[in-house]
């Protein structure tokens, strides 16, 4: 039988899983709330005529399409893909990236704003006897996962540089993940390297990898610790947001 590892965090209220800017905000409206939302649908109907005075239960929500666990397409992070296409939305992001087998990287000894390299990436596969295949779809276990909706979750866990997320992308990766806030390092780490250094190629280094390969990877991932190191599937299809940056998913990884 097989079995599935569900991936996705929630959408919530309150949980510390974005800054406060993009905190996502769910307003629930109760049966009893709506009634007299039904009632103008059946002229001549009173709300005693429901049972229990009841209609149905529904949410107002107000979100990004990066609240969440979600599949970024490589619009986010450039206009352009491939060294001068226009990058594609996630609407048009292949269906065929978006179940593939999986492979995990077990990074959560990384020091939190670690900036993961190529010999980095080249190490762990060695280290599980893996070789990369094309289309693979490769997630990070960080120190992330074990902070997800406590004080400091934005700033947890390590980020995968550009020479890493090249060497997974010139060998066929299509899709990667992250059970972190970002694919790059977490942004107050950065900005110490910046102030430091100046140098702006530092800032969402990983993310714009994508102008040269274009790529997507799913963001706050959860559970990966549950995973073993590869012989298992992933589905992350992403929700159809016209034009859209990215689009919420339910991953799941399946076992056999």
């Amino acid at each position: 039988m097989r079995k599935i590892v569900d991936l996705s965090i929630f959408f919530e209220n309150g949980t510390l899983a974005d800054p406060p800017a993009y905190e996502p905000k769910i307003h629930y409206r109760t049966h009893k709330e709506t009634a007299d939302e039904l009632l103008p649908f059946f002229p001549g109907l009173k709300k005693e005529d429901l049972p229990d005075g009841e209609a149905w239960a529904i949410e107002w929500v107000e979100i990004t399409t990066h609240n969440g666990t979600h599949l970024d397409a490589p619009y986010h992070f450039h206009s352009t893909m491939n060294n001068g296409e226009r990058a594609w939305t996630i609407d048009e992001v292949p269906l065929e990236w978006c179940y593939q087998p999986g492979v995990k990287l077990d990074f959560r000894h990384m020091d939190d704003g670690y900036v993961a390299t190529a010999a980095d990436v080249e190490a762990e596969l060695k280290r599980i006897g893996h070789e990369l295949q094309p289309l693979e779809i490769v997630v990070v276990n960080t120190r992330a996962g074990e902070a997800y909706g406590k004080e400091g979750y934005v700033a947890a866990g390590c980020g995968m540089g550009r020479a890493a997320t090249l060497y997974l992308l010139e060998r066929g990766v299509r899709v990667t993940g992250t059970d972190a806030w970002s694919w790059d390092a977490p942004f107050v780490h950065t900005a110490k390297r910046y102030a430091e250094t100046g140098d702006a190629s530092l800032i969402w280094e990983g993310h714009k990898a994508g102008r040269d390969i274009g790529y997507c990877h799913i963001e706050k991932l959860h559970n990966l610790e549950e995973l073993p190191s590869d012989g298992f599937e992933i589905a992350c299809f992403p929700c159809k947001v016209k034009g859209g940056s990215a689009g919420w998913t339910r991953a799941v990884a399946i076992l056999p």
